[in-house]
């Protein structure tokens, strides 16, 4: 616990002085991507419980692994038909803004 609360304070303090800094420092990579595709995994952490509550039935492919994105476990459940109302309404909204995002995201390793 106290190394969750450690974790959080630093994380409080430094991530935006750590964005801020590479906002001005020569680009690198897919600085953008690689911090959205970093929340989207701690999204699927923080979240499992609920999105697996929410989101999925029991049978379905579960939420809470940190190297999966949200859209990889949406995508999963999709194929096989395990997502609930609020999955496919979820699913059918990721859809709108991006064609087939959360079968494009699956992550078969994972």
């Amino acid at each position: 616990m106290i190394l969750l609360i450690l974790a959080i304070l630093l994380a409080v303090i430094l991530f935006p002085i750590g964005f801020v800094f590479s906002m001005f420092y020569p680009k690198r990579g897919k600085y953008m991507y690689k911090i959205a595709l970093g929340i989207d995994q701690l999204g699927n952490v923080i979240c499992a419980r609920l999105f697996n509550f929410f989101l999925i039935d029991i049978t379905g492919h579960k939420f809470g692994n940190e190297d999966e994105t949200i859209s990889s476990v949406l995508g999963k459940n999709k194929r096989t038909n395990t997502l609930t109302f609020f999955g496919i309404a979820l699913d059918m909204l990721l859809e709108l803004i991006d064609k087939n995002h959360n079968t494009d995201a699956i992550e078969e390793d994972e």
